[in-house]
């Protein structure tokens, strides 16, 4: 059998492995790197077949072609340079290295200590990359609604494992979302769009595997290119027909990306792809020790997002999974997308690529605006046409229901698109992605049944996770039967859930919020993936999720509550007024004391009244004009024009 060869070669157009009719380029990019080689493995990927230098050298650019070769061809990279840490060089050569740039890696990735141990071969514990073809395929392009007006954010494994509609082969998978119990269950909700958590390929952090626990979330990734084999046994093709199958229901696919850190951590941490191919360029490093890694994602390094290569290979990574049929992105701390040694930017390079491109700038782009390096809070402060997750809107919203002195100023602001945040910037409340709980915290349904966190199961003390999460309990810390709590518990839940959707701004919810889901008072599960905290459908409140369709259906059809304006308190082009339950205007110095106020909208279609009582007690509500309103929405018992006790009610006039 021949010796395969590597050939001199021509740059290639794209970087990492791409077919072509004289067999498979490849480029690497490593600015400090001394050679480049390209490991070669059988088709089950256990065996090295041969180890191959890139002949060529283009500026930072390793190339080569190996010719007669194709699609699914195993291999991974190895590459020679400096072992230089007080400088942030980081080359050895005896670890194999992911192509930052494959499309698929043929096993899922797991810790072991010997990644980070300098001069231990790791071929025996390194996922092997597989060259696609998938580039030749022609392009999807995503359908359904430009501007998202329902979030769903979900997690692919912990949503779909204890369904009892499903297949067990498919638990787990992407192609458990497309089966028809769960689309016929998302479509009926009245999603826009579905947010997947990452589900790019991902490994546990170092310090779980001791611990008997594993990364549920996916927020550790190796690579932004290729899709968790786990996740997506298929390959690319398994989230090509996710997001046409979706796309012909009307809702698009979101993905969040992470663009902050990878797997490989702090300098303790594993060599597995970007540090073994140029640690000094990938990650930033103190200007005065570049030695020393800057960590503004509490992950032990930073991706240096204000570099060309790095620039480069976040777009090259958006773009390709823009070629699948996803409708767009949302980032993981994003501040770091606008971060270079003199600080934040939205002159950014990485925002300053994605807005010209033709593509990309139209593309859904939200953002998460805070990081944990100095000033790393930065909500408002985007580009447009970037959304943010307002995490102002949850942290006021919860207040002001928790029973929060002068709370029901801030909730105002909140309810009419937070102008405060958006409006200096020429952006409307679509901009506002509202939430009152996410995939990071307390569940809905725990935020109103755990006064603090009890977070032991992850084997950190009760030290990880937020400190304060604005929660209440409602009398009994945890799980009860007793009939008063359950219900007090219900009415908060429910007041909540009115109160997103009758907010100006795009609403979201994660995936279970709708039917009470709960982590056991865990606010940071990113490490618990088991039957405890995957969705349970069994135990589901039907009569929850289909208040929460209620929700939806009302806003969908009165346009009135999602207007692209601010309320502005004018009377032009929008009438809003701001009532207390009397009729009367509440004036400036009345707000600290409000438990109780209703919101005007007028516009030549309609008149609606937004009704919140956060009290504990009826409160009587004075309709305008008295006679001629209907009620569309209670989000608890009642049946005349009293504001039931923690209630809120929607009416409208004619």
């Amino acid at each position: 059998m021949a010796v395969p060869r590597l050939l001199p070669c021509p740059l290639p157009a794209r970087m990492g492995a791409t077919t072509g009719e004289d067999g498979v380029h490849f480029a690497v990019f490593s600015r400090n790197g001394e050679s480049v080689h390209i490991c070669l493995f059988d088709e089950s990927g256990e065996r090295e077949t041969a180890r191959l230098r890139l002949p060529c050298r283009s500026g930072d650019i390793h190339h080569g072609l190996l010719p007669g070769a194709g699609a699914s061809l195993r291999y991974g990279l190895r590459v020679e340079g400096p072992w230089l840490p007080e400088r942030g060089h980081r080359f050895d050569a005896t670890k194999l290295l992911i192509d930052p740039y494959a499309t698929i890696v043929d096993r899922p990735f797991r810790w072991d200590p010997r990644m980070a141990q300098r001069g231990v071969d790791t071929v025996d514990l390194v996922s092997r990359c597989v060259v696609s073809d998938a580039l030749a395929l022609p392009a999807a392009y995503a359908a359904g609604e430009k501007t998202p007006s329902f979030i769903y954010e979900l997690a692919v494994k912990s949503f779909t494992m204890r369904h009892p509609a499903m297949p067990e082969r498919l638990r787990g998978t992407l192609a458990a979302l497309s089966e028809p119990a769960i689309l016929d269950y998302i479509r009926r909700l009245g999603v826009s769009h579905v947010e997947l958590m990452p589900v790019a390929a991902w490994m546990d952090e170092r310090h779980l595997p001791p611990l008997g626990l594993s990364n549920a979330w996916g927020y550790n990734p190796v690579n932004f290119f290729a899709l968790d084999p786990r996740l997506a046994p298929g390959g690319a093709d398994d989230l090509r027909r996710l997001c046409a199958t979706y796309a012909q229901a009307g809702i698009g696919i979101i993905l969040d990306i992470v663009f902050n850190h990878t797997a490989e951590s702090d300098e303790h941490g594993a060599t597995i792809s970007l540090r073994g191919l140029d640690n000094a360029v990938y990650y930033r490093h103190a200007t005065d020790d570049p030695g020393r890694l800057i960590n503004d994602t509490g992950c032990g390094h930073t991706l240096a997002l204000d570099r060309a290569p790095v620039v480069r290979m976040a777009m090259d990574s958006l773009r390709h999974w823009r070629s699948l049929g996803v409708a767009g992105f949302r980032f993981d701390l994003g501040t770091v997308m606008g971060r270079s040694d003199s600080g934040y930017s939205q002159d950014a390079a990485l925002f300053a690529a994605i807005l010209q491109d033709p593509d990309l700038s139209q593309a859904i782009l939200i953002a998460e605006p805070w990081d944990i390096g100095p000033g790393g809070y930065r909500l408002g402060e985007f580009p447009a046409p970037f959304a943010e997750w307002n995490g102002h809107y949850r942290d006021d919203v919860r207040r002001f229901w928790r029973g929060d002195a002068g709370a029901a100023g801030a909730l105002a602001t909140r309810l009419a698109g937070s102008a405060d945040l958006f409006a200096g910037r020429h952006r409307g409340p679509q901009a506002s992605v509202n939430f009152i709980a996410a995939h990071d915290g307390f569940t809905l349904a725990d935020l109103v049944s755990y006064a603090g966190k009890h977070n032991e199961a992850n084997g950190e003390g009760n030290r990880d996770g937020d400190n304060e999460s604005h929660s209440w309990n409602n009398g009994a810390e945890g799980e009860s039967r007793e009939p008063a709590v359950v219900e007090a518990r219900n009415r908060d839940v429910r007041a909540m859930l009115a109160t997103l959707f009758l907010s100006r701004g795009t609403p979201m919810l994660t995936a279970g919020d709708e039917f009470g889901r709960t982590q056991h008072g865990n606010n940071n599960a990113y490490c618990q993936d088991n039957e405890a905290f995957w969705l349970d459908w069994t135990g589901a409140n039907d009569d929850l999720a289909t208040f929460v369709t209620k929700l939806s259906t009302l806003r969908r059809a009165h346009p009135l509550l999602a207007a692209e304006t601010f309320l502005s308190g004018t009377g032009t082009p929008l009438d809003a007024r701001w009532l207390k339950p009397d009729g009367t205007a509440i004036v400036d110095h009345e707000w600290g004391g409000l438990d109780a106020l209703c919101l005007l909208l007028a516009d030549a279609n309609e008149t609606l009244l937004i009704a919140i009582n956060r009290s504990r007690g009826t409160v009587r509500l004075k309709l305008p004009g008295g006679t001629g309103w209907r009620c569309l929405l209670r989000s608890t018992d009642g049946d005349n024009a009293d504001l039931p006790s923690r209630s809120v009610s929607l009416w409208k006039a004619g």
